[in-house]
């Protein structure tokens, strides 16, 4: 089944919610599912949290039941996922539901986890959306800090960039081009990041893979949990879910999930218009590290 969604326009609700306090969940969210790597049966529990805790993630299935905070300083690996650890803890597969709570302006929050990787459900951040929507969210009556960019930043490497100018709004703009299958191709899609147009536009986009390059992977085990239940899969140049895509352009949706997932890393509320063209985890992150330096505040930038 394929579909085409818009963006709406700005709301005078979202605004409000742009410019207010810290935020939490209302009450503990509690989430079980298969990790894609590993295979393991996973239970998350998101747990409120205080001001200025920020997102903690903590492997309660540790005697010491280590806190790995998810910031950029904190990421150990971006292959094809994303990576968050803290000496010998970690967890892996963080940016589907770090997108969630992006988007959902949840800004403090434990995170619970009894293994080590975020499940991934149907490959979107559905799930997540669908709970914290239920669960409800509650204000800290602390006001959040916002930053602004004053200048372009810019990573490249290879066929790879990542732009980042200044804007009154975060957008994201993004360029997928994949010649080595013609399903796929070249898709673009520019975004605002808002919370009703993600939850209809860019949540429900699924993980994607080809299958000749991931059947090795298989085989050797390092993908127990992954089937048609939680990826698109294309095979000898056909989608071979049942259902098809969701989206006709599914494939780059799901790309500016992970894109706003990884920044998310920064840990900073901030505007900015983003350019991506062809990145995935490792690039998102590389360019994060060097965009976070160049993020002022806006009651700084207003004293300039």
């Amino acid at each position: 089944m394929s579909a085409i969604a818009k963006t709406p326009e700005r709301s005078s609700l979202q605004r409000s919610i742009e410019a207010s306090d810290q935020r939490t969940l209302s009450s503990d969210i509690e989430l079980t599912g298969q990790a894609l790597f590993s295979g393991e049966d996973v239970v998350l529990r998101l747990r409120p949290a205080a001001p200025d805790t920020g997102i903690l993630f903590q492997r309660v299935d540790f005697e010491e039941k280590p806190v790995i905070p998810a910031r950029l300083d904190y990421v150990q690996s971006a292959l094809r996922c994303t990576k968050i650890g803290n000496g010998h803890a970690s967890v892996q597969t963080v940016e589907h539901l770090m997108a969630a709570l992006q988007a959902m302006k949840i800004d403090n929050l434990i995170v619970e986890i009894n293994g080590s990787e975020v499940p991934i459900f149907d490959g979107s951040a559905d799930v997540f959306i669908d709970k914290i929507s239920q669960c409800g969210v509650e204000s800290l009556k602390k006001p959040i800090a916002n930053y602004t960019l004053k200048q372009p930043v810019y990573w490249s490497s290879d066929e790879v960039h990542l732009i980042a100018l200044p804007s009154d709004e975060l957008r994201v703009s993004f360029t997928l081009h994949f010649p080595s299958s013609n399903v796929i191709g070249t898709q673009f899609y520019s975004y605002v990041l808002e919370q009703d147009s993600f939850i209809r536009d860019i949540a429900p986009a699924r993980t994607f893979a080809i299958y000749e390059e991931i059947a090795p992977m298989m085989e050797a085990g390092y993908i127990k949990g992954g089937s048609l239940e939680n990826a698109i899969i294309v095979r000898e140049e056909k989608i071979i879910n049942p259902d098809g895509l969701r989206f006709k352009d599914e494939m780059v949706r799901h790309k500016i999930l992970d894109l706003i997932g990884d920044l998310s890393l920064i840990g900073k509320s901030f505007k900015a218009h983003i350019i991506a063209v062809r990145s995935g985890h490792a690039s998102n992150i590389a360019f994060a590290k060097k965009l976070v330096k160049e993020l002022v505040s806006e009651e700084e930038s207003n004293v300039k």
